[in-house]
């Protein structure tokens, strides 16, 4: 074997398996089974124009270059992104950590109490601080989660205000310029007017729904909104406030103050800046809109014997089952950075965190006071963190880069210098020294922070946060250390065993891949800092755009999405800036297969289409028919059609150019959902099926984590036409020459996972990507045809071939009182995570085991369920005290005195030999969804609270 190449590292069956395999799947070679697969027109006819592809020591090499390219400078840039000091115990426990980064969302709750229990922590620490009822489990930014506040507020206006159409939304010129440009991209489309203003000078009518504040504001003013709030109380305002973690442990809360909403992000609790990304932003709201509060929210209920147990509640929200009419997206979350701020509190607990804050604002306050005894005239009358100087930028601004310093260059007379955790006397003597060389004046050198107070009384919280027992437990390493490894032990990952998730693609995350996320070059450089200083990210990114559009065949790519949903809403938003850019500003008609992603009708809704839903066939197929008809009914309103290829049902359709053929002739672009890409790279691209824009799930096809649901990246590949119309940043300039306003709050959005996909591409090269989807194909189609005879595959293609991904029908076992969810739920006892379950069609599971799989894994899952089919077949629909019914089966369950089943221990726990070698116990027996959701109780509640449910 060439132990260099990386190919052989990623993809899990061994040559010599290959034809042992082929024999199983019934072909002669590996070509014939991508002949009767993949249809003849659509395939390419070379091979991609990409680089030889570089062994893993080579790219760490490389990828090492590329970061002394980065100059890490001292960035006080602030505007919502400041340094942070991670600690290494969480560093090395959960960020570097594949029992942590390589698990899925948390649907199977028996099997994921330990995530499910990090998140607690981050929701109750967000409504501690914050001061509200109720926070979700994460969103992507923090102008995302203003963007969802907006809407959210919009969705709940009363009744006389949606009578009456009122849909004015004010926005404080406080507010941080990328968070208005994403309301701006929101806004538009929803024909919400928004009203930037000073918020001082607001006239209050009945013509607002809500408003939003910055707190404290852009340049680091601290308001008191009390009297602003309460005057938009009096005329029905409702309020979103977008609020600064840290200074909430030293500034009155939100919630005191009578916010409806509070948003921000959690990247200053121990995340880097990572140029932009990924972080975890927050949304708290109250309890009155648990309905309505967008992303996952994780609550208590009980399990099968009454023990408490976690899950994700009020799931009826989401995008998959209510399609348009959602609201909430599951995938709109960073879970895995959402986990690290909590460990944060955890680790720091309350009295940890007011010394930081404390800390930080000492830090502002000692500066301002030696800036001005230079001079320098302070502007800010109150602030937590940053200071806002008259000063002659151009004199500052080459003397502070000479010594590596970055500050916000307001305007020509005004600089402001935003300080954080890891800020030091020596940082501030530097500071200081940079402001006094512009004077013409010696430096005043610090040796102590002083006891200044920048906060007027009136706004200094009063009120305790972090009291549960959680953030007062773990403050030692050791303890922290146990708590870590005590909450990954309950959740199975891709560490332990496959997890083969149709349409969510499982696969290796390199180590090689991910070792680049600790260094100090890419994770300490801040989004708007000068091109010049970023030039490793600058090459990374460009050369990562170059590899998509290789790969999709496309012309320009923007990797700002930061979510597959991002993607979906980003790729509509610039075919309708396309068709309007033409003068077709009627074209707001978008068709949507049956067949498709639950997300697509809901992002076509945010988009401001109209959804024409088209039939499939009795294949599962597109109806191309009625695809034509409905493309002619509404030809001239017609803006797109969204089609996910190969489809939801894990087919390559033959019809699929003929298809988008019809949508151009009626004046519609295409969009292709591209999450079942691993199915299509090498072999076939978007631009040959005849789209114009797709986007990429970076966490799927191109190996960055799920990391429990999160981080994701979702860029967007469009044709030559639509290049123009790609996103902007307002601080950094992006995207094309008509661009549509931002879509994530940083540049080039997650930028710091997008080293993963670099990686990834640049290590398969053409050959190594091209076997990869050989590969994910051939392991799907192993399963397909050692399963039958034992489970029905509910679509295949023509030739009878399965893609990636295959739809097994578990209906049929409805007779013998077997449910799909039970053989989810029994798997678990067998090692593994169940595949996607009843999506996209009721009682069945999606099973894609991608190409990093062995073929020893493989036939481990298929004797799974070919047991469990054995185990069906036993079942009767009048007696469900069966295996299948009890499961999972908690060692607490093996271990009991009693055992009152009508089936042993041994059949419980061990129904074949391969489990004693390597068993995962679920913590947890079965959740009771529904109690959880009628007694929701989403933070670290005391067990009594509990028990009063």
């Amino acid at each position: 074997m060439k132990t260099d190449v990386f190919a052989l590292r990623h993809i899990g069956p061994r040559e010599s398996d290959i034809p042992q395999m082929l024999k199983t799947v019934g072909v002669d070679s590996l070509d014939q089974l991508i002949y009767e697969t993949i249809p003849d027109d659509i395939r390419l006819k070379s091979e991609l124009d990409l680089p030889e592809a570089l062994s893993e020591n080579e790219f760490l090499t490389h990828i090492h270059k590329l970061a002394d390219r980065n100059k890490v400078f001292k960035s006080y840039i602030g505007l919502g992104y400041h340094e942070s000091f991670t600690p290494s115990v969480i560093k090395r426990n959960i960020l570097e950590n594949p029992g942590w980064y390589t698990a899925y969302t948390p649907y199977q709750a028996e099997i994921a109490q330990g995530r499910l229990e990090a998140l607690l922590n981050f929701q109750t620490m967000v409504c501690d601080l914050t001061g509200m009822e109720l926070a979700n489990a994460s969103l992507l930014d923090e102008s995302t989660a203003a963007a969802e506040a907006m809407t959210m507020l919009y969705d709940v206006r009363s009744r006389d205000q949606k009578k009456n159409k009122v849909n004015k939304f004010f926005v404080s010129e406080e507010i941080l310029p990328q968070t208005l440009s994403l309301l701006q991209t929101r806004a538009t489309p929803l024909d919400i007017e928004l009203v930037v203003g000073n918020h001082e000078e607001f006239g209050f009518g009945d013509d607002f729904y809500g408003a939003i504040l910055q707190y404290p504001g852009k340049y680091g003013q601290v308001h008191d909104y009390c009297g602003f709030i309460s005057k938009a109380k009096e005329s029905d305002i409702k309020i979103a406030m977008a609020a600064d973690i840290l200074s909430l442990a030293a500034l009155t809360s939100p919630g005191e103050l009578g916010a409806d909403v509070v948003v921000g992000t959690t990247q200053r609790f121990g995340i880097p800046l990572g140029y932009g990304g990924p972080h975890a932003a927050y949304f708290a709201t109250k309890e009155a809109y648990k309905r309505n509060i967008p992303g996952r929210i994780i609550g208590l209920t009980k399990d099968t014997n009454g023990n408490p147990a976690l899950r994700m509640a009020l799931q009826t929200r989401e995008q998959h089952i209510k399609r348009d009419k959602a609201t909430s997206n599951i995938c709109t979350a960073q879970v895995l950075l959402a986990v690290m701020a909590g460990m944060y509190a955890v680790y720091h607990g309350p009295k940890g965190i007011e010394y930081i804050a404390g800390k930080v604002h000492s830090s502002a306050t000692t500066l301002a006071d030696a800036l001005e005894k230079l001079g320098y005239y302070q502007a800010n009358t109150a602030y937590f963190d940053t200071i806002t100087l008259k000063a002659d930028a151009a004199k500052i601004k080459p003397i502070a880069e000479k010594q590596e310093i970055n500050f916000l260059y307001i305007d020509e007379n005004t600089v402001s210098v935003a300080l954080n955790e890891a800020t030091s006397v020596a940082d501030i003597n530097a500071i200081i020294a940079v402001f006094a060389e512009a004077a013409g004046k010696d430096a005043i050198s610090i040796t102590e922070l002083k006891e200044l107070k920048a906060i007027p009384a009136g706004m200094e919280r009063r009120t305790p946060y972090l009291e549960n027992e959680v953030f007062n437990s773990y403050h030692s390493e050791t303890e922290l250390m146990r708590y870590i490894k005590k909450l990954e032990r309950k959740d199975l990952a891709l560490n332990h065993s496959m997890i083969s998730l149709g349409s969510c693609t499982m696969k290796l995350n390199a180590a090689s891949e991910m070792l680049p996320l600790s260094w100090a070059q890419w994770g300490n450089i801040h989004p708007f800092v000068p091109l010049d200083q970023a030039e490793g990210y600058q090459e990374v990114l460009k050369n990562l755009e170059h590899q998509l559009n290789v790969i999709t065949g496309f012309a320009g790519t923007s990797l700002q999405p930061n979510s597959g949903a991002q993607g979906e809403f980003a790729g509509l938003m610039v075919i309708r800036a396309y068709h309007q850019s033409r003068g077709d500003l009627e074209r707001n008609i978008c068709l949507i297969p049956a067949s498709a992603h639950g997300t697509n009708p809901a992002s076509a809704v945010m988009a401001g289409m109209k959804v024409v839903v088209t039939k499939t066939d009795e294949n599962g197929n597109i109806d191309v028919e009625d695809v034509r008809e409905k493309a002619v009914q509404y030809k001239d309103n017609l803006a797109a059609l969204m089609v996910t290829y190969p489809s939801t049902h894990g087919v390559f359709e033959s019809s699929i150019r003929e298809i988008t053929r019809i949508i151009h002739e009626n004046g519609g672009q295409v969009y292709m959902d591209g999450a079942n890409m691993n199915a299509q790279v090498g072999l076939t691209n978007p631009a040959t099926i005849g789209a114009d824009v797709c986007h990429l799930n970076l966490h799927k096809t191109f190996a960055i984590p799920h990391g429990g649901g999160g981080p994701g990246v979702g860029p967007i590949c469009v044709a030559e036409h639509l290049v123009p119309f790609l996103p902007s940043n307002p601080v950094v300039g992006t995207g094309g020459e008509n661009a549509i306003s931002a879509i994530s709050a940083a540049p080039w959005g997650s930028s710091l996972a997008c080293l993963i996909s670099y990686g990834y591409i640049s290590m398969l090269g053409a050959d190594g990507l091209l076997d990869s989807t050989i590969f994910a194909i051939l392991n799907a189609n192993y399963i397909k045809n050692r399963l039958d005879g034992h489970f029905d595959v509910l679509y295949t293609g023509e030739r009878g071939r399965a893609a990636h991904e295959m739809i097994v029908d578990c209906r049929p076992f409805k007779k013998n009182g077997i449910e799909v969810i039970d053989i989810a739920k029994r798997l678990m006892d067998y090692g593994f995570h169940a595949p996607t379950v009843s999506f996209p069609v009721g009682g069945t599971i999606m099973i894609e085991p991608t190409e990093s799989e062995s073929l020893q894994e493989l036939d481990r899952f298929c004797d799974a369920m070919i047991s469990i089919r054995k185990e069906i077949d036993a079942a009767t629909a009048e007696d469900p005290n069966n295996v299948l019914k009890n499961a999972p089966h908690t060692l607490a369950m093996l271990t009991a005195d009693s055992w009152e089943f009508p089936y042993s221990r041994e059949k419980a726990a061990y129904p074949l030999d391969y489990i004693a070698d390597n068993k995962f116990w679920p913590t947890v027996r079965r959740a009771d969804d529904a109690y959880g959701d009628r007694n929701l109780i989403c933070t670290c509640a005391p067990i009594e609270a509990y028990a009063e449910a």
